[in-house]
């Protein structure tokens, strides 16, 4: 198997964290935050943060943006959200093309419904509470599972 470290920033609720635990659990891989991150040694990176008006969070895409050119080291990505994906918010969209800029091979990606609390959705109450639950984290399990596989069968 692939040595897999994984960079997260998890700020609010510790959505993201949760996600990150239970797919660093199936890779056998330390979860981190940017400002702690050595990546030497590692053959698989993944990089999972909230998403934010957006976007994945700014200390996440600084530390991407800080890398020195990869030689095709695997990544991929992971977010919790308040709002789904979709086509005209593509969160995942501008850090695939970062990754891939930096000389990363993006090998997947997994998102889910988050606790979110920000504005106007504080308002209310937020939304998505109990968010990601037990489906969710087990949808990252076998994401992970798939990655893993898919990985190990790129290195065969």
């Amino acid at each position: 198997m692939a040595k897999s470290i994984i960079v997260c920033t998890s700020v609010s609720h510790g959505n993201t964290k949760k996600i990150a635990d239970a797919i660093g659990g199936v890779l056998d891989a330390p979860v981190v935050a940017p400002a702690a991150a050595d990546l030497a040694g590692y053959d698989m990176v993944g990089f999972g943060s909230g998403i934010y008006f957006g976007s994945f969070h700014s200390d996440l895409r600084a530390f991407v943006e800080s890398l020195p050119q990869q030689d095709g080291r695997k990544a991929f990505l992971f977010a919790t959200s308040g709002l789904p994906e979709t086509r005209l918010t593509r969160f995942s969209g501008r850090l695939i093309e970062l990754l891939e800029d930096t000389g990363f091979d993006v090998v997947g990606g997994f998102s889910c419904r988050g606790f979110d609390t920000f504005l106007p959705f504080k308002l209310v109450g937020g939304i998505r509470k109990g968010r990601p639950d037990e489906d969710d984290v087990t949808s990252a399990r076998a994401f992970a599972e798939h990655l893993r596989d898919a990985v190990d069968l790129d290195r065969e």
